[in-house]
């Protein structure tokens, strides 16, 4: 047998489903992705896009040789299915914020640290399907990621800690909270919660003689499409960190300890023995298109001088309102004044990046995150060498780029690594 101890990540995103196959070294062997071919409220627009790509990279690899598979998804996405596993209705999106209401009722009974705040928490938009179960159809409240995994053959209403999270499990405590009971969702229709990386069961029989794989596939808990994307960039110990800058700037931090600011948007994922910290700001990569053109941009990159500041001191948003570092939903966005030269003033918003990125790291260390010793980048920004002079400069530490950019290759290292297999099971449902 060829291509020894191969491990399949599978991550769903928002536009569509991405497969990795890493090799026993950590190498990439086969990726596949394709677009999502219906709405994405549909599980099966989900279902049929794992198959997609299961076809493809199978074809890449010798897929007898594959040995585990773990299961990433966008973080918030809900469902509900009855008793066999089959959708009762339409998936609720990460970002649908319908549930104001319930979001307002679970304000009342939660403490300040838990997940499962604002209205488009996993938990929020479980409540506002509860309430028009009409038929008592609903048995289980899966994230999108927990349903791929039941149906690729793991049992039914089991999840892990990263997606249990925004539905209110306590990762501390490693349990669901006695709190959730004052809002009337059923016990019962909550999943058993695993670590990510712990063994849930092997590859339904049928689906592996469909793929050539050989029998007893293992499959893990999975996480959240963000802390994927963590594993793929390159952390691994405390202090290493990374920052995705997108079209948002989103900062994570490896930290031996949990740390919380619902304020300011901040949580933590657990992450083996570790911590994943962090935040999001609405500075980004969005403000820069607004100004500039990829060609445009790629252009006066090449004419910065990235390590003699312009003293300019902006805090570039695209509308009022900002959460981390600063929470202040008025906070205007600072683009004046504006230099005739507009490679200066490229620079200028670029190093206002860079400063706001120092600060959110800045408030993650008084939380009690590590600062950051090595700061790993991905994202379209990680590709422009000026930018990356400029917050090394600004952060005071090595900014490398990511070792791999898709997250279904980080999901990929939960089968390959057992990042918190050898903690054994923290299956609960207390």
């Amino acid at each position: 047998m060829t291509d020894p101890g191969l491990s399949l990540g599978l991550d769903l995103g928002t536009s569509g489903c991405r497969a990795c196959v890493l090799d026993a070294a950590g190498r990439r062997r086969a990726f596949a992705a394709v677009a999502w071919s219906g709405p994405f409220q549909d599980p099966e627009t989900w279902w049929t896009g794992v198959l997609s790509v299961l076809d493809m990279v199978c074809r890449e690899v010798v897929p007898g040789a594959l040995q585990s598979l773990a299961v990433d998804g966008t973080s918030g996405t809900v469902l509900a299915t009855d008793g066999q596993g089959t959708p009762v209705g339409p998936a609720l999106r990460y970002d649908d914020a319908r549930a104001r209401a319930q979001a307002e009722a679970i304000a009342r009974v939660a403490p300040p640290d838990s997940g499962a705040h604002g209205a488009s928490s996993g938990l929020a938009k479980a409540l506002w399907i509860a309430a028009r179960d009409t038929g008592k159809q609903i048995r289980h409240v899966l994230s999108q990621a927990d349903w791929i995994t039941f149906r690729l053959g793991a049992p039914l209403g089991v999840s892990d800690d990263n997606n249990a999270l925004k539905l209110g499990w306590d990762p501390l405590q490693q349990r669901w909270p006695r709190w959730i009971e004052a809002l009337g969702l059923p016990r019962a229709w909550l999943p058993r919660v695993h670590r990510p990386g712990t063994p849930l069961g092997t590859v339904h029989e049928p689906l592996a003689r469909r793929f050539g794989l050989s029998p007893g596939v293992r499959i893990v808990a999975g996480t959240t499409d963000s802390v994927a994307a963590t594993l793929a960039a390159g952390v691994r110990q405390p202090g290493e960190a990374v920052t995705v800058l997108g079209s948002t700037l989103v900062l994570k931090v490896l930290s031996p300890r949990p740390v919380h600011d619902p304020a300011h948007g901040v949580y933590s994922h657990r992450l083996g023995e570790h911590w994943l910290a962090g935040g999001a700001s609405n500075t980004g990569g969005a403000v820069l298109r607004r100004f500039f053109d990829p060609a445009t941009l790629e252009r006066l990159s090449r004419a910065l001088e990235p390590d003699r500041p312009t003293g300019l001191d902006y805090y570039p948003l695209l509308r009022p309102g900002e959460r981390f570092p600063v929470a202040d939903p008025g906070l205007a966005p600072r683009l004046d004044p504006r230099p005739k030269d507009p490679a200066r003033f490229l620079q200028g918003l670029l190093e206002s990046m860079a400063r706001i990125e120092a600060r959110g790291y800045r408030l993650l260390h008084a939380l009690g995150a590590p600062y950051p010793r090595r700061v790993y980048t991905t994202g379209g920004g990680a590709t422009n060498p000026a930018w990356t002079r400029i917050r090394s400069r600004i952060l005071g530490v090595p900014v490398v780029p990511a070792q791999e950019t898709e997250a279904a290759c980080g999901v990929a290292q939960l089968g390959r690594l057992g990042v918190t297999a050898r903690h054994g099971p923290a299956a609960r449902r207390r």
